[in-house]
C-alpha cells in the first residue's frame, strides 16, 4: 500500500500523521507538469524520455535514460534527483506499485463537479452521491461481463504478452529456473521467484513475455503467476460496497434540526 499525489507540502503532512508507516509517492504526470513550467526550452525533447525513465523496469534502463535527460538538460537531471527517485520512478520505489505511476483521481473529480460546485451544499452532496453510485454501478457492470479469470484490461495485456512469447526460444536449466532468447537478448526467468532479469514479471506482479514462454514450455497455467488484485473476482469485491441512499429531503431536514 501507498499514497500517491501532487507534492503539495500539506498532504505529504497529512499523510505522514494519518498513515505513518505507508511510504508517499509523487504523481509522475505532476512532476512531468512542474518540469514543463520550470524548464521550458527544451520540454518537446524531454516528454516522452521523462516518461520512459519512470516507468524503467531496471536500473541499467533507467541510469540509461538519466544519461540522456541530463545531455539535453543537467538542470532536469538535478530537480529530479532533489525530489528523490524513489518518488517517482517504478524501479525505485520501496513497495510494489504495479502500474499505478499516476492518480488523476482528484482531476477527474474537479472536472465533472466544475458546475456543481456552485450547488448549495446539500445538493452538491446528492450530486456527488449520484455520480459515486453511477460511477460504481457502471464499474460493476463490467466486470461482471468480463468472463475470464483476469480482468478485462489485464487479460488484453496478458494477451499481447502471450502474442510477444510465442517467437522466444526457452532452455531449462532447471524445473523452476529458464534461459529464454529473444534474437541476440537473453533473459533469465525463475518461476518459482516469480522474477525475470527484464524487471517486469517481479515489477508488474504478473508474468512478462518471457514468463509465459517459460510457462509454455513447462505447460503450465499463468494463473498462480498473477497478482490477485488482477482477477476478475477482486474486480467484483471491489465495487461490492454499496453507496448509501441519502432520504427525502424532507426527512434530512428533520434530523438535522433533531441534531
Amino acid at each position: 500500500m501507498c499514497v500517491v499525489s501532487n507534492r503539495n507540502e500539506s498532504i505529504l503532512k497529512a499523510t505522514s500523521i494519518v498513515h505513518p508507516s505507508i511510504p508517499h509517492y509523487s504523481c509522475m504526470w505532476h512532476i512531468w507538469t512542474n518540469i514543463r513550467a520550470k524548464f521550458k526550452k527544451e520540454h518537446l525533447k524531454l516528454s516522452e524520455l521523462y516518461y520512459a525513465t519512470a516507468w524503467s523496469y531496471t536500473l541499467d534502463e533507467f541510469n540509461e535514460r538519466m544519461s540522456k535527460i541530463e545531455e539535453i538538460d543537467p538542470r532536469v537531471k538535478a530537480y529530479l534527483y532533489d525530489i528523490g527517485y524513489h518518488r517517482w520512478s517504478r524501479v525505485h520505489a520501496t513497495v510494489n506499485r504495479t502500474w499505478t505511476m499516476t492518480s488523476n483521481i482528484a482531476e477527474s473529480l474537479n472536472v465533472v463537479t466544475k458546475y456543481a460546485r456552485e450547488l448549495p451544499i446539500v445538493e452538491l452532496l446528492q450530486y456527488m452521491r449520484t455520480l459515486l453510485e453511477r460511477w460504481m454501478k457502471e464499474k460493476l457492470l463490467k466486470a461482471k461481463g468480463t468472463f475470464t479469470y483476469l480482468g478485462f484490461k489485464f487479460n488484453k495485456e496478458l494477451d499481447d504478452n502471450r502474442t510477444l512469447s510465442h517467437k522466444l526460444r526457452v532452455r531449462a536449466s532447471t524445473d523452476c529456473i529458464h534461459t529464454v532468447l529473444n534474437g541476440v537478448r537473453r533473459y533469465i526467468v525463475c518461476l518459482e521467484n516469480k522474477r525475470c532479469s527484464c524487471g517486469q514479471f517481479q515489477l508488474d506482479e504478473f508474468p512478462c513475455p518471457h514468463a509465459l514462454a517459460a510457462l509454455r514450455h513447462r505447460d503450465e497455467s499463468f494463473e498462480q503467476y498473477c497478482s490477485p488484485y488482477y482477477t476478475r473476482k477482486n474486480l467484483l469485491c471491489t465495487y461490492e460496497i454499496p453507496v448509501n441512499l441519502l432520504p427525502d429531503a424532507s426527512k434530512m431536514e428533520c434530523a438535522i434540526i433533531y441534531i
